[in-house]
């Protein structure tokens, strides 16, 4: 692992995933103008090249924006953008896991039901592999975007997350990707406990983003009619990355900028485990 050197260690630097539209493209504008590190790891540099201008033409001096490319989907390209970003020596003191996708079907480059895949075990892996610069780097933050759609799972079937998506929709599969990164990033604040590293997931509203491009249209405009802007979604995100009143909390689930109780499924600490080990034999 390269060491963080020298002046480096004083910037405070966030990587967002997905951060090209949506709320993941306001949180990183936002952060950037509060004058942090900013790394966007998104599939494509042209599609995330109107936000590195945008931000380096208003940020203040000093402030930073750079692409690294992710594809979820794919645990090479995982691999490969946690080294390039290890590999410039620097700390990792915000880590948002806001990449999603919604309403799409099929499978992942490993084989995985394709909500799940990116929604939950992508992050599991990115977020594993950069776990120990994150731990250095304390006080540090774990952000994991999630949904309300989590309560409408009732569990998690390990055979399904390992099929081509079987609903029309997509949306059961996005409620259960929804409910793993919620028992996710509880089980990983027990598991950083004392560390100084805080974990938290949220739902940051209904967005009208590009997670719901591939639900099937005209559903897709209906719902939208009736959705946030990004600017609103993503206050939550902000107010967990952000606020010092959060510093003592970990593992929980927040909505609105308040804490609240996830669902009794999100709660179940077996199910936890077993989704934890689970993802770890994947991903090996």
């Amino acid at each position: 692992m390269t060491p963080i050197q020298g002046p480096l260690q004083a910037a405070r630097v966030a990587l967002i995933t997905g951060a090209n539209t949506g709320i993941g493209r306001v949180t990183a504008r936002e952060l950037a103008q509060q004058g942090l590190h900013v790394f966007v790891a998104c599939r494509s540099e042209q599609s995330t090249q109107a936000l590195l201008d945008e931000v380096r033409s208003g940020a203040p001096p000093g402030a930073k924006i750079e692409w690294l490319p992710l594809d979820l989907g794919d645990f090479k390209s995982i691999h490969q953008c946690a080294e390039t970003f290890l590999a410039k020596g620097l700390p990792l003191h915000l880590l948002i896991n806001n990449a999603g996708i919604a309403g799409a079907r099929g499978l992942t480059h490993e084989g995985f039901e394709l909500a799940f895949g990116i929604n939950h075990l992508g992050h599991f892996l990115l977020t594993q592999l950069l776990l120990e610069r994150i731990k250095s780097s304390a006080p540090a933050r774990i952000v994991s975007v999630a949904s309300r759609a989590h309560y409408r799972a009732t569990g998690i079937d390990w055979r399904a997350v390992r099929e081509p998506t079987k609903t029309r929709t997509g949306l059961s599969e996005y409620g259960v990707s929804k409910l793993a990164n919620v028992l996710f990033s509880a089980e990983l604040g027990r598991r950083l406990k004392g560390t100084g590293v805080t974990t938290y997931s949220l739902h940051p509203g209904v967005v009208a983003s590009d997670v719901w491009r591939t639900v099937p249209w005209p559903l897709r405009s209906l719902i939208k009619l009736f959705m946030l802007s990004p600017e609103a979604g993503a206050a939550t995100t902000l107010h967990c990355a952000n606020s010092a009143s959060l510093a003592g909390e970990t593992g929980l689930y927040y909505d609105r900028c308040r804490s609240k109780p996830a669902s009794q499924v999100a709660q179940n600490l077996s199910l936890a485990a077993e989704l934890w080990q689970a993802s770890e034999n994947w991903v090996r």
